[in-house]
């Protein structure tokens, strides 16, 4: 059965998920917020605690059975990192074009692998996915927007754990939905944050947990990638572009803010506490519609010229006094960044132009003690499996990393690096940089997921990260 995909987005923005209730083009508008005595913007998401996911460590699983909810370019990208590993079954798959489920199945063969049950032809096939009892992990990676919480929360209602692309959400109280749900039923809602996995990343994180930096002060990170979104993809859904209509502030804020995050330990031992967002005009989006609209019809339901802004900047301060400068900005022909840096009472870190470079003081090391830096303070998942995972592949091979961590942790009945409450806080920056924007650049309160928990919660331990037992197969 053949489905239209543009239908299909438009009946999830019309509220076609049914009981989920969840839209796409659901926006916040700060005016119908309340705002505290301090000028604050509260969110009144105030929610009463459940069972503490943080350190979580699910039952081991010899086997990883996993099933894929949306196959397209990262889909695809994450399943074919699960075929290197030993432990792991892909039992099936789901997307509602048959040319991705046929690439799919193709990969599997190329990996001489069986071919996967399908999951298809229905606007809601992926509920079927989910209710698969062979099935123990769901990776989902579709467009951004409402289907991201939808089916997390419904996987884990079917009793799966779930890895999920970024964001997790796109509205606040989909981020408690997703919260509460995992507390409920006890299963792993990973973010499938890549970047945390690179290699200066993790360099970086080890060298924060020993105090290399001293105490963090600052970070910058962002998102600075120009694509041309207007592009029509080989199945002509054009949600990068519907999204850049009908949002503003910062709509992909994971990738720079995910690492630092986990430098300056949030929600484990400190928090994020309120932002204020600043938007660029649109310069170039809607003028770029309108030049392609004259020449082709397809174009016309979006030249509306209300395009969000270029570049966002959001500034971003924790409970205790730390601060972050928060970018995104994949419209403006800039040379390709995600920042990273990291400023301490000691020393600093700043990852580009890479390969990256360690100050002690205000001076940069030389090669020199560069290297030794690294050999001394690399995580040991690096040091086993790195070259491996460049020549696997994937960003150069941080996807490798991600994935074998998040299998070795299944496998042994492991904490996740990134934990509910991680997944929903780093992606809610998105709504309440909305909020932000919309108001004038007003602060904004940042919701505790954590519902103060993030005081003795324990930072997720790194400093055995990759002396498990999950092997790669011989091919």
């Amino acid at each position: 059965m053949k489905t239209n995909r543009r239908h299909f987005f438009k009946q999830v923005a019309l509220g076609g998920l049914g009981a989920a209730g969840l839209s796409l083009g659901t926006s916040f508008h700060a005016e119908a917020a309340p705002k505290s005595k301090n000028n604050l913007l509260s969110v009144n998401n105030k929610r009463s605690a459940g069972f503490n996911m943080c350190g979580f460590a699910a039952p081991k699983l010899d086997t990883v059975r996993v099933g894929f909810v949306g196959v397209g370019s990262r889909g695809l990208g994450n399943m074919r990192q699960m075929t290197y590993l030993e432990g792991v079954q892909i039992k099936a798959i789901c997307d509602i074009t048959a040319f991705r489920i046929d690439e799919a199945q193709k990969c599997l063969a190329d990996q001489k692998l069986p071919a996967a049950k399908v999951y298809t032809g229905k606007d809601d096939s992926w509920k079927a996915l989910c209710e698969d009892p062979e099935i123990d992990l769901i990776s989902i990676a579709v467009p951004r927007g409402p289907l991201h919480a939808a089916i997390s929360i419904y996987a884990m209602k079917c009793g799966k754990h779930v890895a999920v692309e970024v964001p997790v959400i796109a509205t606040l109280d989909e981020a408690w939905e997703v919260v509460e749900t995992a507390e409920k039923t006890r299963r792993h809602c990973m973010m499938m944050e890549n970047c945390c996995y690179d290699f200066f990343e993790l360099l970086t994180l080890n060298m924060a947990r020993q105090g290399f930096f001293g105490d963090i002060i600052h970070a910058d990170a962002g998102y600075i990638h120009y694509q041309e979104i207007y592009n029509k993809p080989r199945d002509n859904n054009m949600w990068r572009l519907h999204e850049s209509q009908i949002h503003t502030g910062n709509i992909y804020p994971t990738h720079g803010l995910g690492p630092v995050a986990q430098i300056m330990n949030i929600n484990h031992g400190d928090r994020f506490s309120f932002l204020v967002s600043m938007s660029s005009n649109d310069f170039k989006l809607g003028d770029k519609v309108a030049e392609l609209a004259q020449t082709d019809p397809f174009y016309k339901p979006y030249d509306t010229h209300t395009y969000r802004g270029n570049i966002n900047t959001s500034i971003i301060r924790t409970v205790k006094g730390k601060t972050i400068m928060l970018q995104h900005d994949t419209t403006s022909p800039r040379i390709y960044t995600r920042l990273h840096v990291i400023s301490g009472t000691l020393g600093c870190a700043q990852k580009y132009p890479e390969p990256g470079r360690i100050a002690i003081g205000h001076e940069w090391v030389n090669d020199t003690k560069l290297a030794e830096l690294t050999e001394q303070y690399m995580p040991v998942i690096v040091k086993r499996i790195g070259e491996m995972a460049k020549q696997i592949g994937g960003h150069g091979g941080m996807d490798f990393l991600m994935t074998w961590r998040l299998i070795d942790c299944l496998r042994n009945g492991l904490p996740l690096d990134i934990d509910v409450y991680d997944s929903v806080s780093w992606s809610s920056i998105m709504p309440v940089s909305e909020r932000s924007v919309r108001g004038g650049s007003i602060p904004v309160e940042i919701p505790d997921f954590t519902r103060g928990a993030w005081k003795t919660n324990p930072v997720h331990d790194i400093s055995r990260m990759g002396e498990n037992a999950t092997t790669v197969r011989k091919i």
